[in-house]
C-alpha cells in the first residue's frame, strides 16, 4: 500500500511546497496537496487545520507544512492533540524528530533553509522509525 503524505503552505512555502510535493510523487508517495495550489495570501493556521483534520480522519498518514520561518504553521499544527508537528531547521533534527518525538508532521521554514537542506529534511523524516522504548511514554504524554 503506497503511503499518503499531506502537504500545504502559506505563500510564504509555495515555491518549496512544490518542489517537495513532485519529489514525493517521484518517490511513489500519493500526494494530498491541499495547497495554496497557486501563488496566493494563505493565513498559515488555515493550513495546518487542513493538514490536520486530513490526518485525523485518515486520508493521510503524515504531513508536511512550509510557511516562511516554520514557526507560526507549527504552533497552529500542534494546537490539534493528535498532531506532532517538529520545526526541522537540519537532517540531525528531522532524524531525531521521528527517533526520539514520533513526529508526523515535518515542518519547514521555506526563508530559513534551502532547497537541499529541505530535500534532506524530508528524506530523514520519511525513512526514519520511532526508536520507541524509552521515548514512548513520553510520547504517549503528549496526546
Amino acid at each position: 500500500m503506497t503511503e499518503t503524505i499531506a502537504i500545504a503552505s502559506d505563500h510564504a512555502g509555495f515555491d518549496l511546497k512544490a518542489v517537495l510535493a513532485r519529489l514525493l510523487e517521484g518517490q511513489g508517495y500519493k500526494v494530498l496537496d491541499l495547497g495554496p495550489l497557486e501563488q496566493e495570501k494563505v493565513d498559515y493556521p488555515d493550513s495546518a487545520n487542513a493538514l490536520a483534520e486530513k490526518i485525523r480522519n485518515g486520508e493521510a498518514a503524515r504531513g508536511v507544512l512550509i510557511c516562511g520561518s516554520g514557526i507560526g504553521i507549527s504552533i497552529a499544527a500542534n494546537r490539534h492533540p493528535w498532531i506532532r508537528a517538529a520545526l526541522c531547521h537540519d537532517g540531525l533534527s528531522a532524524r531525531l524528530a521521528r527517533q526520539h518525538n514520533d513526529a508526523n508532521v515535518l515542518v519547514l521554514g521555506a526563508r530559513l533553509i534551502g532547497v537541499e537542506v529541505a530535500l534532506d529534511c524530508l528524506d530523514l523524516f520519511l525513512k526514519t522509525p520511532f526508536d520507541g522504548g524509552r521515548h514512548a511514554p513520553r510520547v504517549a504524554k503528549l496526546g
